[in-house]
């Protein structure tokens, strides 16, 4: 089968389209699909790079230990393993694979899969699920309802554009910082303000927020806890900017608890769990329009390194897609 693989980390530079074996037969819990479309964030670059050094705990030391990156996945069920329940061969699904997705076929696991409406496309749903998933379980985390004001941080990126809209469907009051190019796209998906980033720092005004997620962002913890209200609640959500080898800017979240308790305020450190009934509840939402993908790019597999690179940017509104 077609498949873009990496023998080594670094940039979009060490992808190639190749030829290599189908998937083996699914094995208790899993199932293979034929993938349809494969949705390209943050995770898939730090995995290609290999950086920070932590990734490579969970991918390999010196060199990637799967050849085929990619998580997000939408595709249709071609096999199911023993002790699978709730799918069948010829289903339509959206979730995360285990063996690579940027590939003709991909191994999933069943509890991180979730059927795609009939009415939502391959590429909306390949752009649900970690960015989607991600932006849910922040929303959750910070306990986000009706009147809640709300700061949304990279809020024209792929978490980012779902966080404004899953909490405006609650009821809050929302603000997105973003540069000035997004800002009409950000207003359009639920934000009532909008914070030029190059123009204006999180806390323009003096004001404070009750929620404030962090979804792009490279701000010191000192700085982000003088847009939270005290009482509030900080969400840090992943760690794609920031400094240091080991850790990157995942030390943002890993410290955040800590330096909350002495802010006084509840800071959270925030990583996506990829579950499946986070997939359903966002194609549901998108099945019904009250969610919307926000598409930036979409790309043939053959060009799969084209949009490693251009994510690789940071300059991407919404979500990059490569279609198989």
């Amino acid at each position: 089968m077609k498949a873009i693989t990496q023998q080594e980390y670094g940039d979009a530079g060490v992808l190639r389209l190749t030829d290599i074996d189908a998937p083996a037969a699914p094995g208790k819990g899993e199932v293979l699909v034929d993938v349809r479309a494969v949705g390209v964030g943050p995770e898939t670059i730090h995995i290609v790079a290999g950086d920070p050094l932590m990734v490579r705990l969970g991918t390999g030391i010196r060199r990637p230990r799967k050849k085929v990156p990619g998580r997000d996945v939408a595709g249709v069920v071609v096999a199911v393993g023993p002790e699978v329940e709730g799918f069948a061969v010829g289903d339509e699904v959206l979730g995360t694979s285990i063996s690579g997705s940027f590939a003709e076929q991909a191994l999933c696991l069943a509890k991180r899969l979730a059927h795609k409406p009939s009415d939502v496309s391959w590429v909306d749903a390949a752009a649900l699920p970690i960015s989607g998933g991600t932006a849910l379980d922040a929303v959750e985390a910070g306990r986000i309802s009706e009147g809640t004001r709300v700061l949304v941080i990279g809020a024209g990126g792929g978490v980012g554009a779902y966080a404004v809209q899953l909490a405006a469907l609650r009821g809050a009051t929302v603000t997105g910082v973003c540069s000035a190019g997004k800002a009409d796209l950000v207003r359009s998906l639920g934000a009532t303000d909008v914070i030029d980033y190059r123009a204006d720092e999180v806390d323009r005004d003096g004001a404070v927020y009750d929620v404030v997620l962090d979804c792009a962002g490279n701000r010191p913890l000192s700085v982000l806890k003088r847009a939270v209200a005290e009482g509030g609640s900080l969400i840090v959500v992943g760690g794609d900017a920031g400094k240091g080898a080991l850790l990157g800017g995942f030390q943002r979240g890993m410290l955040s608890p800590v330096y909350g308790l002495f802010a006084r305020r509840r800071m959270v450190g925030l990583m996506s769990t990829e579950k499946s009934s986070s997939y359903a509840e966002l194609s549901r939402l998108v099945a019904e329009g009250s969610l919307r993908v926000v598409l930036d790019r979409t790309y043939p597999l053959a060009d799969a390194a084209e949009a490693v690179r251009h994510v690789a940017g940071g300059h991407n509104a919404g979500k990059t897609v490569v279609t198989i």
